[in-house]
């Protein structure tokens, strides 16, 4: 029990609209907690500890309280595989143009959103007008300044729509770790556009918002998606796909060590890039097969050979997963360091004493997810427990 926990409940989740209650689904899920936290959190093991940490987030339209504070509107903020990603020639810009298949899965953050006051009084009784937003995050290492794609999402929305007198306080409750190739800042800014855009009465609409998110970053626009969609151009140029099945069922395991995009493609030998048209690999996902009947050789990730080159124990871990049975399918997940493995294994106790116990890796147990189509409807998603 002081080596991993792992917790079996029913999952109330929350579809945001400014025009209905709160929605309740129920799923079955499993969460297997990474041993190590780099969190602020206590590094306390016992079992209410770990009830706590783990318990399904209940998401509300008039927001959560937490630390004491209540807040406006809390939203989860999904993460992302590749399903494949094909590298397909370096631009002048030097980026890269790349086509790939996105899925959004159940693993994510929260986002709790406050649209301040115009002015605040402090102690004294003295008057302050409020003329910048603050960012608050659980996660070591999170930059907390305009560098943090959240608040550069919040500046975007304001310049675009030309409110530019409202200000926020967003606290960011973070379980994805960087650089694992799942996509977290990417999502976190999806999703502060999405959420800045209803507190200010959705002056925006979503068309205008997937239209915008492309100055932000190559990956954002994906998350303004249905939660599958074929990417192309940097990222930023999305096509909407047939979802892909939602609970579809896949293990992630993060190693502790990451690696930086850059540091990735700077690896990449052109001459080993795959050369399938990636416009076949997209048709053998949608050909109405499930996800883990789509022949191996289609899960191509072009970014493999330059990871596992800077980080050869990379590719160890994959080998050692592809022997796991019960796993159709292992793969990095974009530029990594993070592996999906799709199913579950037959062994469950067996794979958690052979993975789950080492300090070296975190392991998490999730699920595709999609969200309704229609304004103001956000994807519904398993985040932090409140402290």
């Amino acid at each position: 029990l002081t080596t991993f926990f792992t917790l079996i409940s029913t999952s109330t989740s929350f579809v945001f609209t400014t025009k209905n209650l709160p929605l309740a689904t129920t799923k079955k899920s499993v969460l297997f907690l990474p041993k190590k936290t780099t969190t602020k959190r206590s590094s306390t093991t016992t079992l209410k500890h770990l009830i706590k940490r783990s318990a399904l987030y209940q998401y509300q339209s008039s927001g959560d309280t937490v630390e004491g504070e209540t807040y406006d509107l809390s939203l989860f903020s999904p993460c992302k595989i590749n399903l494949f990603l094909r590298i397909l020639r370096k631009r002048p810009d030097n980026f890269h143009d790349l086509a790939s298949l996105f899925q959004t899965v159940g693993f994510g953050d929260v986002l709790h959103f406050k649209l301040l006051p115009t002015e605040t009084q402090d102690a004294d009784g003295n008057s302050h007008i409020n003329s910048e937003d603050e960012l608050l995050c659980d996660m070591d290492g999170v930059p907390l300044d305009k560098t943090n794609l959240v608040l550069r999402a919040v500046d975007l929305i304001r310049e675009k729509t030309g409110i530019t007198d409202k200000f926020f306080k967003v606290n960011l409750v973070k379980q994805v770790p960087a650089q694992a190739g799942l996509g977290g800042g990417s999502g976190n800014a999806a999703t502060a556009m999405f959420g800045v855009n209803e507190l200010l009465g959705r002056p925006a609409t979503h068309e205008q918002l997937v239209e915008w998110s492309g100055e932000l970053g190559s990956d954002i626009t994906f998350f303004l998606s249905l939660g599958s969609a074929y990417c192309t151009g940097r990222g930023e140029i999305m096509t909407p796909v047939s979802p892909l099945p939602a609970g579809t069922k896949l293990i992630i395991v993060k190693p502790n060590i990451g690696l930086s995009t850059p540091a990735v493609f700077k690896a990449l030998d052109y001459d080993q890039l795959s050369t399938v048209d990636p416009e076949s690999l997209l048709q053998q996902f949608l050909s109405g097969v499930t996800v883990s009947d789509v022949p191996a050789d289609a899960y191509v990730n072009d970014l493999e050979q330059p990871a596992f080159d800077v980080l050869p124990e990379l590719r160890a871990l994959k080998d050692e997963l592809e022997t796991v049975g019960g796993f159709d399918r292992v793969m990095m997940s974009g530029s990594g360091t993070s592996i999906f493995c799709m199913g579950q294994p037959n062994d469950l106790d067996a794979f958690m004493a052979k993975f789950g116990k080492r300090d070296d890796l975190s392991v998490f147990s999730t699920e595709f997810i999609n969200r309704e189509n229609g304004e103001g409807v956000w994807f519904e998603g398993e985040g932090p427990a409140l402290k």
